[in-house]
């Protein structure tokens, strides 16, 4: 009776914190510009944040994920164990993110993105298994291989700018830069590589199908919809708010960027229609889909950006959905694997539709707002002046998403349509908090597609503050 009271006032409590953490962070950035500098941490750089545009959007997506992971993982959890030490890890890298995505310069976000490897790790190896150590260990060796590369760009930037605080069209200075254009290139190309480590872009991507199988399923959907938008946001604030984007136009490190992205999002679809494992298979997915929004980045003009800011969100929704999807079919059956799911739709038919419509959001397929993102990240290729790359790159998503529809509707399919030999008894499906996140967040994937257009604006806003060509297109 007492163990029973002291659980249910455990999870008061984090519920409680759940909600203030997320409810704080929204007032703050939403109440309107703001700055701090918490200390310098040399003569000129200090330890500094700022509100602006983009760190209220990347602020809101992770408050939102963030919540309803958390309340998904209050009842998921009892499965895996060891509760208090989960979400102690939990609550501190929500704090990391906040920081990490209102840094103000390069060295505080630098600063915060190592502290983001360091508070995650311990959710991947949250089990203990040598198998969970492993993959955390890859992890952070990754992590630390990418995070050297951007330091070296970090160091010649600081040579070549007149500032490391974030601004609009970028810092750099025109004489030192025109002198030391080559060293400079080397540079932004190595920090492209470092950051796009943690979103998983080739060639440090294979911790992300690592990690996945052997973290708890809160923890993956955490690390594949808000984590690995922690490199994104490096990777945004690099290339627009501090090089610029004028910079790297036409140069080979565009063009490098643009093949890198290109591989990861065929060679990430490919591996995924491929895995058995399910976990695994959607860790491949957000290795191809995460460098969508890397392709969208390399283009540099602003449709392409419209369409990679709208991809970070939607991606987030749907690929929490798919990730919580799977953790309920652990949660409920211990199966892992995609063959053994033959008529899991009987038994979990809310569970098998929620995880449908994430599923065609995530092809593409209208009116699901994935449908929109890729929408523009096409018509972003096509205003390019990128030569082959502007045909080249909508082919190859259009692969990657006839990729899509055949490693992730094959579970629908046999979910709700198993054949005799495999029929399953129908049951009426318990709804609790981790069905009603997943509902929660499929009415999010539906409605952002339908009714699109405060997303499209305020990306638009945030395109807007660039001075980049792009032809006129449809809006939404």
């Amino acid at each position: 009776m007492e163990q029973g009271s002291s659980l249910k006032k455990f999870d008061l409590a984090v519920g409680a914190a759940l909600w203030l953490f997320a409810a704080a962070a929204l007032v703050i950035v939403w109440q309107g510009e703001a700055e701090l500098t918490l200390f310098y941490f040399m003569d000129n750089i200090p330890i500094y944040f700022h509100v602006d545009a983009a760190g209220r959007l990347f602020v809101t997506v992770t408050s939102v994920i963030w919540l309803l992971v958390g309340m998904y993982a209050l009842l998921y959890m009892k499965h895996e164990g060891r509760e208090g030490q989960f979400f102690c890890f939990y609550l501190i890298v929500f704090v990391v993110l906040f920081a990490l995505e209102l840094s103000g310069n390069l060295v505080t976000l630098y600063f915060f993105y190592e502290l983001m490897t360091l508070t995650s790790m311990p959710l991947v190896l949250h089990n203990g298994s040598r198998e969970a150590v492993m993959a955390a260990l890859k992890y952070l060796f990754y992590s630390m291989c990418g995070a050297y590369c951007a330091l070296f760009g970090i160091y010649i930037l600081y040579q070549n700018c007149d500032t490391l605080t974030f601004q609009a069209g970028g810092t750099l200075n025109m004489t030192l830069a025109s002198q030391n254009r080559d060293i400079l290139l080397i540079a932004v190309f190595l920090m492209l590589i470092g950051f796009g480590a943690k979103a998983g872009m080739f060639p440090l991507h294979s911790w992300l199908p690592a990690a996945h199988p052997v973290a708890p399923a809160p923890a993956s959907a955490l690390l594949s919809s808000i984590i690995v938008k922690g490199g994104v946001l490096a990777v945004i604030r690099t290339v627009y708010y501090i090089v610029g984007p004028d910079f790297i136009r036409g140069t080979w490190v565009q063009s490098a960027w643009i093949i890198l992205a290109l591989l990861t999002v065929f060679m990430g679809s490919m591996l995924a229609y491929r895995e058995k494992v399910f976990k695994k298979r959607l860790a491949y997915s957000t290795v191809s889909q995460v460098s969508y929004i890397l392709f969208g980045l390399s283009l540099l003009t602003p449709t392409a950006l419209t369409g990679a800011l709208l991809h970070v969100v939607f991606h987030a929704c749907i690929k929490c959905a798919l990730f919580l999807t799977a953790g309920i079919f652990i949660f409920r059956t211990g199966k892992t694997r995609v063959d053994e799911y033959a008529g899991i739709g009987k038994q979990m038919p809310i569970t098998l539709w929620c995880y449908t419509f994430a599923s065609l959001a995530l092809i593409g397929i209208p009116p699901f707002s994935g449908f929109v993102s890729k929408w523009y990240l096409a018509q972003g290729a096509l205003a390019s002046d990128t030569g082959i790359f502007r045909i080249l790159g909508i082919a190859v998503l259009l692969i990657s998403a006839l990729l899509t529809a055949g490693y992730l509707l094959p579970v629908t399919l046999k979910g709700f349509l198993p054949g005799r030999e495999n029929t399953t008894e129908r049951k009426k499906e318990k709804i609790d908090i981790m069905t009603a996140v997943l509902l929660v967040l499929a009415v999010l994937t539906v409605l952002s597609g339908i009714l699109p257009g405060a997303f499209v604006r305020y990306a638009d806003q945030i395109a807007a503050a660039f001075s980049m060509t792009g032809l006129p297109v449809f809006r939404f």
